[in-house]
C-alpha cells in the first residue's frame, strides 16, 4: 500500500515485444506492466506518461498498443482477461483529434457509438450524456470547423467514451497548446479519469513538464548504450515513476514544489540520452 493506495489486476502487459521497421530493430525486448490503481474514497483511473524523445519508437509502440500493427514477436495483453490486443480494443486519440467534417458534434458521437454496437434510444442518450458530461451541450449541432482545438479535442475523446473503452491511448495531447490550454487539457484528462475506476489514460508524449503534472506514474522509452556510449538499436522501457509513491499528483500547486521540480530537472538530464 502507497499513501492508502492499492494496486491489484493487471490491466495491461507488454512481454518481449519486438518491432522492426526495414530491417532496422525500433522496439526491443519491450516489457511493462499497468496493474489496477485503487484509491481510497474516490472513484480513480489511471492517467499513465509513456515519455521519450523525438525518433525513439513513441509511434511504433503508439501503433502497438493501439493494434493498429502487430509486434514481430512478444504480446500486449489488455483488460483482467488478458486479452490480446488488436484494432478496436483500445480506443484512439489522435494528435490532429480527426473528426468527420460533414456530421455535427452529436453526429459524430452517433457514428462512434454505431460502430461500437449501440443503437436506438441508448445510442441518442448516451451521446447525450457525454455532451453533458463534456461540457459540450450548446455545440452538439455545431460541426468541427466551428469548434476550437480543446472542443475538438473533448469530441474526440467523447468518442471513444461512446464505444466504452477502458483504455484511452492518446498521441501528443500537449501538442501546439500554451500553457493556458495545456493545464485546461490536463485537468480536463484528470477529471475524465475519475469517471470510471477502471479508466486508463496513456499519454504518449516527449512534453515532460505536461505529462508529470497530469499522471500518476510515467515511463521512459529509450535505447541501451554500449561501453563507448553510442545507443544499441531498438528501445525499450529504461525507467518508471510512481508518481503516487512520490505524493506528486492529484493535489493542487503540484508543480511549484520543490519535489516536482526536482524530479522534472531529473528526467531532463536523461531524456537526450535516451
Amino acid at each position: 500500500m502507497i499513501n492508502g493506495v492499492t494496486y491489484s489486476d493487471t490491466l495491461l502487459k507488454l512481454s518481449g515485444v519486438n518491432k522492426s521497421l526495414g530491417g532496422e530493430p525500433i522496439l526491443r525486448n519491450v516489457d511493462w506492466e499497468i496493474k489496477d490503481l485503487h484509491r481510497p474514497g474516490f472513484t480513480q483511473g489511471q492517467v499513465v506518461g509513456l515519455l521519450g524523445p523525438s525518433g525513439v519508437g513513441k509511434t511504433t509502440l503508439f501503433r502497438l498498443l493501439a493494434g493498429l500493427d502487430q509486434p514481430d514477436s512478444g504480446t500486449i495483453l489488455v483488460e483482467k482477461e488478458g486479452i490480446p490486443v488488436q484494432r478496436g480494443t483500445v480506443g484512439v486519440v489522435a494528435q490532429d483529434y480527426p473528426l468527420f467534417a460533414h456530421r455535427t458534434v452529436l453526429g459524430n458521437l452517433q457514428v462512434a457509438g454505431r460502430q461500437g454496437g449501440l443503437g436506438g434510444t441508448e445510442l441518442r442518450d448516451r451521446a447525450q450524456s457525454l455532451l453533458t458530461r463534456f461540457g459540450m451541450t450548446d455545440h452538439g449541432a455545431k460541426y468541427p470547423a466551428q469548434l476550437s482545438g480543446g472542443q475538438r479535442q473533448r469530441v474526440a475523446i467523447a468518442q471513444q467514451f461512446m464505444c466504452g473503452e477502458h483504455f484511452l491511448l492518446m498521441d501528443e495531447p500537449f501538442s501546439g497548446l500554451d500553457m493556458l490550454a495545456s493545464q485546461r487539457v490536463s485537468s480536463f484528462i484528470q477529471e475524465m479519469a475519475q469517471s470510471d475506476e477502471l479508466k486508463t489514460f496513456i499519454l504518449v508524449t516527449h512534453d515532460i513538464a505536461a505529462a508529470l503534472q497530469v499522471a500518476d506514474s510515467v515511463v521512459l522509452l529509450g535505447r541501451d548504450r554500449d561501453a563507448a556510449g553510442n545507443a544499441i538499436p531498438g528501445a525499450r522501457i529504461q525507467a518508471s515513476y510512481n508518481l503516487v509513491e512520490r505524493d506528486l499528483c492529484w493535489r493542487d500547486g503540484i508543480t511549484t514544489t520543490p519535489e516536482f521540480l526536482k524530479l522534472l530537472q531529473e528526467i531532463r538530464e536523461i531524456f537526450p540520452r535516451l
